[in-house]
């Protein structure tokens, strides 16, 4: 999952990239509303988290645009301000949920969990394909009552595939969601990546497999026995 952190701190921009990144998200950074408008605009993001008080376009105006232009990602609002007014202005330009400073990480990361569930329709934490499950909160992984041990980047891929279960889902979107770096349009780790999560999740020799590739298209997970 991609996030986007708009907060002119660096500090503690630096501090919520390093605990979003160990979560398993790909993390872009901005300090000033004008460049964090202008990533929101050419990246497909899951979830915004914006600072209000930025130098030159503050959040709530960043928010304004996007949502002008039809931009639906959700959002959640940092702020030093409690007061209900400045709630009340967020949630009217379209904000999701709001977290005021100082805040716990994990209360952080558990918002932007909630809300990347959101964008995909999600209401709990846990989600099944079949008999394969995984838990967004627990960060856990089961087939057929077998535990799998997944890496953070490993668990992200496997988590964007299965929240899109029955969508072919593109190279280029993986790579958009998952990979912080550019990838090359000649590199192979996409389907590098794709190779070794089909062999994780193959647990028993009589697993069915659930990542199908589409040629030309890309992948969709899904169960076919049912």
């Amino acid at each position: 999952m991609r996030v986007l952190l708009v907060e002119d701190s660096e500090r503690l921009r630096r501090s919520l990239t390093t605990a979003l990144k160990s979560s398993g998200y790909a993390v872009d950074g901005a300090g000033d509303g004008e460049e964090g408008l202008w990533l929101a605009r050419a990246h497909d993001y899951d979830v915004l988290v914006l600072d209000i008080m930025l130098p030159g376009l503050d959040g709530l105006s960043l928010l304004a645009s996007l949502r002008k232009e039809g931009n639906e990602t959700p959002v959640l609002f940092l702020t030093a301000r409690d007061a209900v007014e400045d709630r009340v202005a967020g949630l009217r330009q379209g904000a999701d949920d709001y977290l005021v400073k100082p805040f716990a990480l994990e209360e952080l990361l558990a918002r932007v969990e909630t809300l990347t569930r959101r964008r995909y329709q999600k209401r709990t934490s846990m989600v099944r394909v079949g008999d394969l499950e995984l838990n967004s909160s627990a960060k856990t992984v089961s087939r057929a009552g077998n535990g799998i041990q997944l890496a953070a980047r490993e668990f992200a891929l496997l988590e964007y595939l299965m929240l899109r279960s029955g969508q072919v889902v593109s190279r280029t979107e993986i790579e958009e969601h998952i990979y912080d770096d550019l990838v090359s349009p000649m590199s192979n780790v996409v389907d590098s990546a794709i190779c070794a999560l089909r062999k994780q999740i193959a647990v028993g020799s009589d697993s069915r497999p659930l990542i199908h590739t589409r040629r030309g298209q890309g992948y969709v997970l899904e169960d076919r026995a049912t």
